[in-house]
């Protein structure tokens, strides 16, 4: 994947590197997302072993969870940490894996490594050992790691069917992973990705959480479970950041799993049954697309059967084509264009998208059905497209967009993070 919708991975990476520059610079500055002790007592660190943090270190907190629910790690293990930031859970892990154990911590910023690499001078650390790449070429050996953690970091990753395969490839056969991340309920609306501070944010990089889920399986691992979920977004003192994790349903949520020593990938056709499921068709209409399809449709019926009926003749291929089923099927898709429109307009609040699309339904239909003008065909399908096409446009303003993203001036909201917590439940 090099560029979709506008925006290349090297673009969103700067965009996490400047980011993420700046909680390791100066973490006392306005975050959209909580920093520092207070944030990791929210995620659910236990008290005890944030007291055995460096200060830079849990100063510099910006996890969205806690991994180490899932207990995965032993005494003598090798850790990688994805995405290490100030180093927090690089350094829990080296307490479990203890002096005959190693902790590896990878990061794409290097003044977080930077700092990082100060903290472990200081302190005299020589088991824990920084690594600057990212999660989609992990520079370590096959089968050279018993445990892989990672906390809010693979969110933003662009290719993140790269970076499980990645993650699988260097740990060891029973080998665990423990993370955090946060996902999201409803997809990002067509247009969300195109923005990297956006990515940086934590939200349109999110995958959908089942999508999440069998990306880990189809990489080949096993017993996936999901440990705990929270609110994380709650926390932010940002309400435009607020208002964009709750339109697309984000939240954190921790996560366990196993390599098996004999890895069974889904095969093929289970695969495409679990990708054509309802569940996933149902996407288009939660991105705002149906209107989009059914225009798409409409244009297809009427000038795509022009044009194979055309490649017929010359083919001296004759075709019977009943007009009238024609011209109902062409204005019967440009109706649905409409109607998919008039279901959008709860998301933003604007009737021109329906009043352009049923105005084109309108011309279509008199064109099929009174009298047929060419040009004023074409003209009905043009403000068609256009109506459905700024129906998105306005869905993507209103879904994920920030109003003001210099709010740093506002309060922090009360913490809801302990009411946003469920039970822990298993996947598989």
């Amino acid at each position: 994947m090099v560029a979709i919708l506008g925006f290349s991975k090297d673009q969103i990476t700067a965009a996490v590197q400047d980011m993420y520059a700046q909680v390791a610079t100066d973490p006392t500055q306005y975050f959209h997302f909580p920093v520092g002790r207070a944030a990791a007592l929210a995620l659910g660190y236990p008290q005890a072993e944030i007291d055995t943090l460096p200060p830079p270190v849990i100063d510099r907190f910006a996890g969205v969870g806690y991994p180490f629910r899932a207990n995965v790690i032993k005494p003598g293990d090798t850790v990688l940490d994805i995405g290490a930031g100030s180093g927090a859970d690089a350094l829990l892990a080296r307490r479990r894996v203890g002096e005959a154990g190693k902790v590896w911590a990878l990061d794409i910023t290097p003044d977080a490594l930077a700092q990082l690499n100060g903290t472990l001078r200081e302190f005299g650390i020589a088991n824990v050992e920084t690594i600057e790449a990212n999660a989609e070429t992990i520079p370590l050996p096959d089968n050279s790691v018993d445990v892989v953690t990672s906390n809010g970091a693979l969110n933003l990753v662009p290719d993140k069917r790269r970076a499980f395969a990645e993650i699988f490839r260097v740990l060891r056969p029973d080998g665990h992973v423990q993370l955090a991340d946060v996902v999201i309920a409803r997809p990002v609306p067509l247009g969300g990705r195109s923005d990297p501070q956006l990515w940086a944010e934590c939200v349109v990089g999110a995958a959908i959480d089942d999508d999440y889920i069998e990306l880990f399986r189809e990489a080949g691992f096993a017993d996936v479970q999901v440990l705990n979920e929270a609110d994380y977004f709650a926390e932010s003192p940002s309400p435009d950041t607020q208002r964009i994790a709750s339109a697309l349903g984000a939240r954190s949520f921790e996560v366990a799993m196993r390599r098996p020593s004999k890895p069974a990938t889904p095969t093929l056709p289970a695969r495409l049954a679990r990708r054509l499921n309802p569940k996933r068709l149902a996407r288009i209409g939660d991105r705002g697309l149906w209107g989009v399809a059914a225009a798409a449709l409409s244009i297809l019926a009427c000038y795509g059967t022009i044009a194979i009926l055309g490649l017929l003749s010359l083919l001296g291929i004759g075709v019977a084509l009943d007009e009238g089923l024609w011209a109902l099927t062409i204005t019967a898709m440009a109706a649905l264009a409409a109607i998919a429109t008039a279901f959008n307009l709860p998301r933003h609040g604007k009737p021109w998208p329906i009043m352009m699309t049923v105005l084109a339904a309108g011309v279509i239909a008199y064109v099929m059905f009174v009298a047929y003008d060419p040009l004023l065909e074409a003209l009905g399908f043009v403000l068609l497209v256009a109506g459905v096409g700024f129906d998105v446009h306005l869905i993507y303003q209103a879904e994920c967009v920030p109003k003001n993203r210099e709010d740093g001036a506002l309060a922090r909201p009360t913490s809801r993070l302990g009411a946003g917590i469920k039970a822990t439940r298993g996947l598989d």
